[in-house]
């Protein structure tokens, strides 16, 4: 048993010693931006446009072009959201809000089409290895960066399931400390979620 711990040990200390500076980057400053958005702390906005800035030339280096657009999408909606969060901040007293059924009717549809497109469209256009899996996570990722910046409550779900679907991507192309980030942003995710569901609460009461 000791020896099978020191192979995995072993293991996971040559998988570290060959991720690049970038991927450092994109997943330290990832780790701190999602962290402080659980928080509702407004500079998880400034710190991920340096995490998604980083991603994008990563994903670019990997051939994963749905998540390399993805960051660019990421990098106007952090702006956007730093912008909305203040405003919030100013004028409502009750920043938190829920979706209803149809919004999430009207969400696992666009969900749905969007993949398709993106698999369809890196497929048949891009060297890509996985289109419809990076068309995938790329377009419940957009969904739920754009229910982020609006701060509502289930983005946090979204985001669970979508890291989550992220983990078995990232080894598949040998981002082992990505995919190791991504196990630690689904809690953290999760904890998001059981917090504003709380702060929710606590607005409608």
């Amino acid at each position: 048993m000791t020896l099978l711990a020191l192979s995995f040990f072993q293991f996971l200390v040559d998988q570290f010693k060959q991720t690049t500076v970038l991927e450092w980057i994109a997943v330290i400053t990832g780790f701190i931006c999602i962290y402080l958005a659980a928080k509702e702390n407004i500079w998880n906005w400034p710190i991920s446009i340096i995490s998604v800035i980083a991603y994008g030339f990563l994903f670019f280096r990997e051939a994963m072009y749905g998540d390399m657009t993805l960051q660019i999408y990421f990098l106007f909606t952090a702006f956007y959201g730093w912008y909305f969060w203040i405003k919030k901040k100013v004028d409502v007293k009750k920043p938190i809000s829920k979706l209803s059924l149809s919004n999430w009717i009207f969400i696992i549809i666009a969900i749905s089409a969007l993949s398709l497109l993106l698999g369809w469209f890196m497929a048949k256009y891009t060297n890509s290895t996985v289109p419809y899996a990076d068309g995938f996570c790329t377009s419940v990722s957009f969904v739920a960066q754009f229910l982020l910046t609006r701060k509502i409550l289930e983005n946090w779900l979204l985001w669970v399931f979508v890291n989550s679907c992220y983990v078995p991507l990232f080894i598949y192309k040998h981002l082992n400390l990505s995919a190791l980030l991504y196990v630690v942003l689904i809690i953290i995710a999760y904890k998001g979620f059981i917090d504003w569901r709380k702060t929710y609460r606590e607005q409608i009461n």
